[in-house]
């Protein structure tokens, strides 16, 4: 039987404001910082603290739902979530449930298959939890628990069930991640927790209407371990099905190194948290006069900023998605696109895309700290556009730049890197290669017209890889038409 892929994400994003959600304690980078040094009484949950709101916060919500086309409710109710555990210090979190702070979204999504629109049920504001540590030493097994993480503000945003693919899933990922990075609200960085992901998983008979039975995958911390832990679960639940077993409604998590998911509890349900409005906190009033100047002040979104460099500088589409997956990125081609007086801005796409990107996954830098500028990038494409040098020497050029900071003209002057023209010296040159390789001649002539690459590839050795390439193989074409004459 063939079966469909029905999920839903839940995904909690950290926003990137300077303290805290109700108290005034410094958000810290949790992977750095000494344990417990950001933490006071509010945070830690001790008994006659009361919370204060993060406006911040309140402000990075509205941006995020009113980039996903969101109703941003005018009054939305903070709730207490009740459960234990080690790393949750009141033993409840204060988060959003009947009325969360924005409703009835959509994100566009491309697939293979073209556009397709999910929608988001959701956003809601909360709580992080802290950070537990689990170790093992001569005493046996301990948990450490970190509260410096406890009570940085979340924003988790909640998906209809609609994808029906671990592609999909990825698409909606990855685009909403570029949205929270354009905003400012998130930096994006999977590897310092700022983004997590719980996947709801079920499978249906294709064709049909109705929902299977769902698990949910809890704390899927990357790209890959979100995407092997969906595609695990859906070939479980499809294996389970056509061995006639059923699936257990259960939160999961996932086994990394044994690439499998494991059962964690039985999955809860809403009641079992026992939400009641939190206290403490009066209901949040959100005025249509402040969503409308925070409105004023969104900026481009990666896909408007996508279509625009597609119909201004006729980018192709997959160049201009990845020029736009980071507002640093986009603003360094836009720069170098502005500086250019040659060359193209499909030139400037293909280096920044090719070469700059392979030195950056490389080194682990980040686009604005190399040492070669936007209008440096420039000023080397308008060289190569100008015939001054040839693509391969280009790359030698901008390797020098990147790690010298250079300007290309003194890297092409200090170097002697400038491209031969001189079609005299040229076509000596193509007539020594043709002299000295007479069999490879007599076979091009006797029909083995592929070696014309090869004598090509000769005369460019001979003249160090700096002659014009126009210019020899205008040369070569001549000189073998003229062999061919006999």
């Amino acid at each position: 039987m063939q079966y469909e892929a029905v999920i839903g994400l839940e995904v909690h994003a950290e926003l990137a404001t300077q303290t805290k959600m109700f108290c005034g304690c410094r958000v810290v980078d949790t992977t750095t910082s000494r344990p417990n040094s950001s933490v006071c009484p509010v945070c830690a949950g001790m008994p006659g603290t009361l919370p204060v709101l993060n406006r911040r916060a309140v402000e990075y919500g509205v941006r995020v739902a009113l980039a996903l086309e969101c109703e941003v409710n005018h009054t939305s109710i903070f709730a207490r979530k009740n459960y234990f555990y080690p790393d949750l210090p009141k033993g409840y979190q204060i988060s959003q449930y009947e009325q969360p702070l924005a409703e009835n979204g959509r994100l566009v999504i491309d697939t293979s298959e073209g556009e397709r629109v999910i929608r988001v049920r959701r956003a809601h504001l909360e709580e992080d939890t802290g950070k537990l540590t689990h170790i093992t030493d001569d005493g046996g097994d301990c948990s450490l628990v970190d509260l410096n993480r406890a009570g940085v503000p979340l924003l988790e945003i909640v998906s209809e069930p609609d994808m029906h693919s671990v592609e999909e899933v990825r698409a909606y990922a990855t685009g909403l991640r570029a949205i929270l990075r354009a905003l400012g609200v998130n930096s994006g960085n999977m590897e310092k927790g700022v983004m997590r992901f719980e996947a709801n998983v079920s499978i249906r008979p294709a064709g049909s209407d109705q929902l299977g039975t769902r698990v949910e995958i809890k704390n899927l911390n990357s790209f890959r371990a979100m995407e092997r832990a969906i595609a695990y679960e859906l070939a479980r639940q499809a294996s389970l099905l056509e061995n006639g077993e059923t699936v257990s409604q259960e939160t999961l998590g996932w086994d990394e190194p044994n690439q499998r998911t494991y059962v964690q509890r039985s999955k809860e349900e809403a009641h079992d948290y026992r939400y009641f409005p939190e206290p403490d906190i009066p209901p949040l009033a959100v005025e249509a006069d402040w969503i409308a100047q925070i409105r004023q002040r969104m900026p481009e979104l990666p896909r408007d900023k996508t279509r625009r460099l597609q119909q201004q500088y006729g980018l192709i589409p997959a160049d201009a998605a990845i020029l736009t997956s980071e507002s640093d990125i986009a603003a360094y081609f836009e720069d170098c696109a502005a500086a250019l007086k040659q060359a193209s801005a499909r030139s400037a796409a293909n280096w920044i895309t090719g070469e700059l990107f392979a030195h950056l996954n490389s080194t682990g830098a980040e686009i604005t700290h190399i040492r070669v500028s936007p209008q440096s990038l420039a000023e080397l494409l308008d060289i190569i556009e100008a015939g001054g040098i040839n693509q391969n020497t280009a790359k030698t050029v901008l390797a020098e730049m990147l790690a010298s900071g250079s300007s290309a003209q003194q890297v092409i002057s200090e170097k002697g890197l400038a491209q031969v023209t001189d079609t005299g010296f040229i076509s000596d040159l193509v007539k020594e290669v043709l002299t000295t390789n007479q069999k490879e001649l007599a076979s091009y002539l006797a029909g083995k017209e592929t070696l014309a690459n090869w004598f090509f590839g000769q005369v460019m050795s001979a003249a160090g890889g700096k002659a014009s390439p126009a210019v020899l193989k205008e040369e070569l074409e001549k000189q073998l038409t003229e062999a061919r004459r006999g």
